[in-house]
């Protein structure tokens, strides 16, 4: 009955309740650490729900990533928080009339930030899987041999950085308020909780498309780009799933690099020590 009732919440849960409770706190007016907050809590619950409904119990297992992921998870959502405090100073030396759509309420503003930013994010995690540079960046990433919510937030920082100018570069031109990059960039925690999931929830198939992403070679992980649609992955014709396919650790890594790194600082050197 437990798992039949996390498996039935987990999804409107994190993406329903999470963002509306980022946008009620926004709306009344709350300091934007209680953001930062809610996105804690959100990663805490996501631990306790995997406990109770698990995809793969393997996946709960640390495969010593646990203090690495950790690390990833710091650096690169404290250079989110700097980002979105940088917002009105970035968008000032934009001299570009801003056409943002501020009347609109700020559920809409979100929705609007959401699709804007997910066509870039797509294009640019689709080119680190056909350049060389940014895969090695990438492949950090790709590393993983389990998916559970915390390792969404497990990226090599320059690659978050190029992904999150790919996202963000057409929304400051368009003159984004504060308010809704902070609101954006708790959405895409969310998102990467819910793609990176270990509890086999029902609704929507995110973290079950999201693992075909992750198989260890360029022939069948070379699909599904996408952050939080798979609109642009159906016109770049990278759109996948398999109903049938089971996905475990031995199906996931890097096919030709078996032994990457697992420590947080070899993690960050790794891709700069081979051309």
């Amino acid at each position: 009955m437990t798992k039949f009732i996390v498996r039935a919440i987990y999804l409107p849960l994190f993406l329903i309740g999470g963002n509306g409770l980022a946008i009620m706190l926004i709306e009344a007016g709350h300091s934007k650490l209680w953001l930062m907050v809610l996105a804690l809590a959100f990663i805490c619950l996501a631990f306790l729900l995997e406990q109770a409904a698990p995809y793969d119990k393997a996946f709960n297992k640390s495969h010593g990533d646990r203090t690495r992921d950790f690390y990833h998870a710091i650096v690169n959502e404290s250079a989110n928080v700097i980002g979105v405090a940088s917002v009105p100073i970035v968008v000032g030396l934009v001299a570009l009339p801003s056409v943002w759509p501020a009347s609109l309420p700020l559920w809409q503003q979100l929705l609007i930030a959401i699709l804007v930013a997910d066509v870039g994010i797509t294009l640019a995690h689709y080119a680190s899987h056909k350049f060389n540079f940014l895969w090695r960046l990438h492949a950090v990433h790709h590393s993983i041999k389990r998916m559970y919510g915390f390792n969404g937030l497990m990226k090599h920082p320059l690659h978050q950085f190029i992904e999150t100018l790919a996202g963000v570069i057409p929304l400051v031109l368009l003159g984004i308020p504060q308010d809704v990059m902070a609101l954006l960039v708790v959405a895409v925690v969310l998102q990467l909780l819910l793609q990176h999931s270990n509890v086999a929830y029902y609704l929507l198939a995110i973290n079950v498309v999201h693992r075909f992403h992750h198989l260890k070679t360029a022939k069948e992980g070379d699909v599904n780009f996408g952050l939080f649609t798979n609109l642009t992955d159906r016109l770049l014709g990278t759109a996948y799933y398999d109903k049938d396919r089971i996905i475990g650790s031995d199906d996931m890594g890097i096919g030709n690099a078996p032994d990457y790194p697992i420590e947080y600082l070899q993690q960050l050197i790794e891709p700069f020590r081979h051309p």
